[in-house]
């Protein structure tokens, strides 16, 4: 599979109601977005893939990313093949080991080994009665050791809240082959303060997840920037402004060597489909 352009990164689409997530995504489709990513943080995921591919023609329609904790790998293979024989090769299989405060407030303990776990984890796509081929799964890597597996085990990358120094970084690690598709959250907003009102308890949640602050914390940024959620911080990690803005940051990433670029846009109703936004977005890059 080869991947290129601009995707959204969508929340609603996969939790939203599903007769407006398809409407939305039919329109994401026309306007010319190559790939839908939806996130898994429970419940039927697979489901959600098969409404959107469904619902559109084009475009891919990946999992950023699939908790590999709540899904069997020969039932992922399964689902993966059916999708395949339905809409043919627009399923991009991404892959996450989650993170151990999630986990664990499930079963104490049960979260350990991510490295060993993922490589389990692929082995069991392997050996599948109908394998899911390598360059149809990637993963979401942040530090070198998970970038190192995708780079071996997988088409690539799919770093989740990172900066274009980050992309730059997950480039030398990877190198030249394999893809790089990082998200990157944006907010249409007139000024900071704006901004702020709208992202700044979002971020929060994140940072609160060691593998995300950890990763910042190697980019350079200070306990006190993540215990604040500076302003140095906030900027990095998302784009804020009109089109103009959001274009540039994407060829920031470009630039950093990243292949596609997966935008997930924010509003004051995080629940709620931003569909004028993503129109928007999708004028500003020539594509409707």
């Amino acid at each position: 599979m080869k991947l290129d352009g601009v995707g959204i990164w969508s929340s609603p689409l996969r939790y939203g109601d599903t007769g407006e997530a398809a409407e939305a995504a039919a329109e994401l489709d026309e306007l010319g977005f190559t790939a839908l990513w939806i996130p898994d943080v429970g419940g039927p995921v697979l489901d959600s893939v098969r409404n959107l591919l469904g619902a559109t023609k084009k475009t891919v329609v990946a999992t950023g990313i699939l908790n590999m904790w709540m899904h069997e790998p020969h039932d992922v293979a399964a689902a993966h093949a059916s999708f395949a024989d339905e809409f043919g090769s627009r399923f991009l299989l991404g892959l996450g080991i989650s993170h151990a405060p999630l986990i664990d407030a499930q079963e104490a303990g049960r979260y350990r080994k991510p490295l060993a776990t993922t490589r389990a984890f692929l082995d069991g796509l392997d050996s599948a009665p109908q394998p899911v081929p390598a360059d149809s799964r990637v993963l979401a890597a942040l530090g070198p050791k998970m970038l190192g597996l995708a780079a071996d085990r997988t088409l690539g990358a799919h770093p989740y809240l990172v900066t274009p120094d980050h992309t730059a970084t997950a480039r030398e690690t990877l190198g030249t082959g394999p893809l790089l598709a990082p998200e990157q959250t944006a907010i249409f907003a007139a000024d900071r303060d704006e901004a702020r009102s709208i992202g700044t308890k979002w971020l929060k949640g994140y940072l609160a997840m060691p593998n995300y602050a950890n990763n910042l914390r190697r980019l350079g940024f200070t306990d006190e920037d993540l215990t604040t959620v500076s302003d140095r911080l906030f900027d990095a990690l998302i784009v804020w402004g009109d089109e103009s803005a959001i274009l540039s940051r994407i060829d920031e990433h470009r630039s950093a060597g990243a292949d596609h670029v997966c935008v997930q846009v924010l509003q004051k109703d995080h629940c709620g489909f931003p569909r004028e936004q993503w129109r928007r977005l999708a004028a500003a890059l020539g594509q409707n």
